[in-house]
């Protein structure tokens, strides 16, 4: 009784359930016969549609370019094409399209349960379908009417045509990506030969480009593209349509002669004006991977895309940064051509005969000592080869000379194949805006790759303020800590020592954490790091640079003391938002490039600017990398960098920048000058720029740094786009911070005899100082004995002041701070008037001038 109960319950629900169904299906269809009703004759199918550019404005309404909707298009006969083309085809979209008509069950079930669910699994139509759609629905539309539509049209398709005039028609008409339109366009743009002329991997890896180019483009992501290639080609085997020896040659082949260096080319791209055409390929990048399933084109759909650029930025920015990278291209190549002419072929001989006969004058050391080596070799030594040739009859000089000329040759020939090359990036504090983007010198088929954007190089000590930060920030040093600038061996997790040295190879003793920063000192610097630790440095670094914990050993943000010196991977666009967080008071800064894109009848689309700050509020907290107190001390360390430190030259260039917006920034230089760095911000924003070499091993010359080469860049272009801004100030947290007056030297309170310099020191509150610097006191004591000793030393001729082996001047200031008369052998402070009150200058040097040597970084 209860079991015929429930039998008859079940039947009612399922007739219910067909009932609504039948009414869902129907009036579906009946919406769809409507909407396609009065339609043209089938053989006329593709020509309805009404293609439209896509217009892409700057922040005030501005056309920056369009995206055109001609399209790259060549018509090639299916009896042309190779078969394995077909075979690769429906193995990939469409393994039943011999035998369906136009309607797979299975795919029309997974197409239904990604509606319901919102979400891509894998793709339901078939390949007559989307022909049919391509030519007749909108495929942007995600809802049952579009695949009812796109479905009655596939079923006119398949009375009309034959399966291989479908597959003609398709292959002639669908995206392949980089703006190619049909398969003969996508094999001359991939591969450089008809289509007629693939081979079963080239096949495979252009009909992949059909589901998603963005995801499986073998030039922007070929990781991506060699593992779905791979998978297909394994298909195929399977199936019968290849061999498993002709899956593996092909494949093997196609990758030993793969070009990875490629840049990313769009036949589109070039065929209109473009006044921002790196930003335009970033922008075009990002709506193919955000846009629904890729299945819109914005070559012809007409999208009024909506962007964050002000051309007034990107003019100004185009203009400074040009005339930098072509200077950089002329130094390096005047600097390629000087060692030459010094013959770089000697070096090794020069070496050779420095250790066998002890000679220290002509020991290459590094590259600023190889030419007075050269020159040495050349005066000194060169001479009595000579004459030795003339008495024993042997050639092996002439034979060196010829070598020489070898190495000019080919360091000519080096250094036409080598470019500078370069990036820069202007971010807006506030809001990530990206207000000026350059990817590289002139952007053309061979050259789009976006240095700015996705290049990795590395930053140097450009990178020391980020970990820097944290240190502040857990109360391990505060700006007027003592750190010593000395030699020291560090040890890496592994036993392995590493032993840094600064810039210029000079040690100073002594310093402050403000001046060991504004300075770019290495060994103060990775004290600092050693005292904080690694975890609290790199998770720090990384927050602010928007690197992702499990992709910090493919970016080398390891645990080994190189990563303080900047040894580490980064993007110009990362470096601009790790900064831009210092001026945002702590808060993450992540770029945005579109607010938001209308469709052809102004409906808006897309978001993305207003979905990510929904994502930031939901985030709350989460979004502070460090405190409004930690931003600020940093802020104002690097303000330091500016007014009288590595920036201070280049501010100098430019004229001077605005006293009533203040600037703050750091320039790096990396190991043997191959990246020179500035990045640097104002209130409102934030510009990196780098320039340097798409490969490495090259170097840009010991003259060009990130202070000589990008610092008056940055300047002065920072200099004109705040011109006509109103004042601001760096926002200042109304608590947490204490300002105290310190002594330079020690940044410990002074005493009330205290007659050396101060400073005005900031502080997170509960780190100020407490003692008093006791300096003065040890130097009056110790200064008669230091005295005597070097008077003793020099008068007994076992020590000279020029001597080779003796401090620099620079290091102990010997002859300045302790003002000694060497020809009388006294003490010039006794000469004068009032020696009572005379004091001699004390050890540590307050003052040290490093604005007058533009080379330090």
């Amino acid at each position: 009784m209860v079991s015929r109960h429930k039998r008859r319950v079940a039947l009612h629900i399922s007739i219910a359930v067909a009932a609504v169904l039948a009414a869902v299906i129907g009036v579906g269809t009946g919406l769809a016969l409507a909407s396609v009703r009065n339609t043209p004759d089938i053989d006329t199918f593709g020509t309805r549609a009404q293609a439209l550019p896509s217009e892409v404005l700057d922040r005030e309404g501005r056309l920056i370019t369009q995206f055109f909707s001609e399209e790259r298009r060549e018509l090639v006969s299916i009896d042309e094409l190779p078969n394995h083309l077909i075979y690769a085809l429906v193995t990939r979209e469409d393994s039943q399209f011999f035998e369906h008509s136009g309607f797979s069950i299975a795919g029309t079930a997974r197409a239904a349960f990604n509606l319901l669910t919102r979400r891509y699994v894998s793709g339901g139509s078939t390949i007559t379908q989307q022909l049919a759609g391509h030519l007749y629905a909108d495929r942007s539309e995600f809802s049952i009417t579009r695949k009812l539509r796109e479905l009655w049209w596939a079923f006119q398709i398949e009375r009309h045509w034959t399966k291989h005039e479908i597959l003609e028609r398709y292959l002639n008409t669908m995206y392949f990506g980089h703006g190619n339109y049909g398969v003969e366009a996508a094999a001359q743009h991939f591969f450089g030969h008809s289509a007629r002329e693939l081979s079963e991997a080239e096949s495979v890896m252009l009909v992949i480009q059909l589901a998603n180019p963005s995801l499986y483009s073998p030039i922007r992501r070929p990781n991506e593209a060699r593992a779905m290639q791979r998978r297909i080609l394994d298909q195929m085997a399977a199936r019968g349509y290849i061999t498993a020896d002709e899956a593996d040659y092909s494949f093997a082949e196609y990758w030993a002669g793969y070009d990875f260096t490629r840049a990313s080319t769009s036949t589109a791209f070039f065929e209109r004006e473009d006044r921002a055409p790196y930003f335009s390929e970033y922008v075009r990048y990002q709506l193919q991977n955000e846009l629904l399933l890729g299945s819109v084109d914005i070559n012809r759909d007409g999208f009024t895309i909506h962007t964050t650029i002000d051309l007034d930025y990107q003019a100004a920015a185009e203009r400074y940064f040009r005339a930098g990278l072509q200077q950089a291209n002329r130094v390096f190549r005047e600097n390629v051509a000087t060692q030459a002419a010094q013959g770089d072929a000697l070096v090794p001989v020069i070496d050779l005969i420095s250790l066998a006969f002890d000679i220290p004058e002509i020991r290459v050391a590094d590259a600023k000592r190889r030419q007075s080596a050269t020159a040495y070799y050349r005066n000194q030594i060169n001479p009595m080869v000579d004459v030795l040739a003339l008495l024993f009859g042997t050639d092996e000089q002439d034979e060196l000379r010829h070598a020489s000329r070898i190495s000019q040759a080919q360091s000519a020939q080096r250094a036409q194949r080598t470019t500078v090359e370069g990036a820069m990036i202007t971010i807006d504090n506030d809001s990530g805006h990206i207000l000026a983007m350059i990817g590289g010198s002139q952007f053309e088929a061979r050259n789009q790759f976006n240095r700015a954007a996705d290049a990795t190089v590395r930053p140097g000590s450009a990178f020391k303020p980020l970990y820097y930060a944290a240190a502040i920030e857990e109360k391990v040093v505060t700006p007027a800590t003592m750190i010593y600038d000395s030699p020291v061996v560090f040890w890496n997790d592994d036993g392995t020592p590493y032993t840094p040295r600064n810039f210029r190879g000079e040690w100073h003793g002594p310093v402050l954490v403000r001046d060991a920063l504004s300075r770019s000192m290495n060994v103060p610097s990775l004290r600092i790091l050693d005292s904080l630790g690694f975890t609290a440095a790199l998770n720090t670094s990384g927050a602010l640079l928007g690197i992702a914990e499990p992709d910090f050993t493919r970016r080398n943000l390891v645990r080994r003391y190189p990563v303080g010196l900047g040894i580490v991977d980064v993007a110009p666009l990362e470096m601009a938002r790790g900064f831009a967080a210092f001026a945002n008071q702590g808060r993450e800064v992540v770029p945005v490039a579109i607010r938001y894109i209308e469709d052809r009848s102004g409906r808006v689309v897309l978001e993305p600017e207003r979905d990510l700050r929904l994502e930031q509020q939901r985030r709350g907290a989460e979004s502070q990398i460090v405190s409004p107190q930690t931003a600020y001390i940093m802020t104002d360390m690097l303000k330091s960098a500016v007014e009288r430190g590595t920036l201070a030259g280049a501010t100098r260039l430019a004229g001077g920048l605005r006293s009533d917006i203040p600037m703050a920034g750091k320039t790096g230089t990396t190991q043997n000058w191959a990246d020179a760095w500035t990045v640097g911000y104002s209130p409102y924003v934030t510009t990196a720029i780098w320039y340097g070499f798409d490969r490495g091993g090259n170097s840009l010359g010991w003259n060009q740094t990130g202070a000589v080469t990008a610092g008056p860049v940055w300047a002065r272009y920072m200099k004109e786009i705040h011109a006509e801004l109103p004042p601001r100030q760096f926002a200042r947290p109304s608590e947490g911070l204490a300002e105290v007056t310190v002594s330079s030297r020690s940044g410990l309170l002074p005493t009330e005899d205290y007659r050396g310099t101060t400073r005005s020191e900031i502080f997170l509150s509960g780190t100020e100082p407490r003692q008093f610097d006791g300096m003065q006191q040890f130097d009056q004591e110790q200064r008669p004995l230091l005295v005597d000793r070097l008077r003793s030393t020099i008068e007994s001729g076992s020590y000279s002041l020029s001597s080779s082996s003796a401090p620099s001047p620079r290091a102990f200031q010997i002859d300045l701070d302790l003002n000694i008369d060497l020809s009388s052998g006294r003490d010039a402070a006794a000469d004068s008037d009032d020696s009572a009150s005379t004091t001699l200058p004390p050890l540590f040097n307050d003052d040290e001038d490093f604005e007058g040597n533009p080379l330090l970084d």
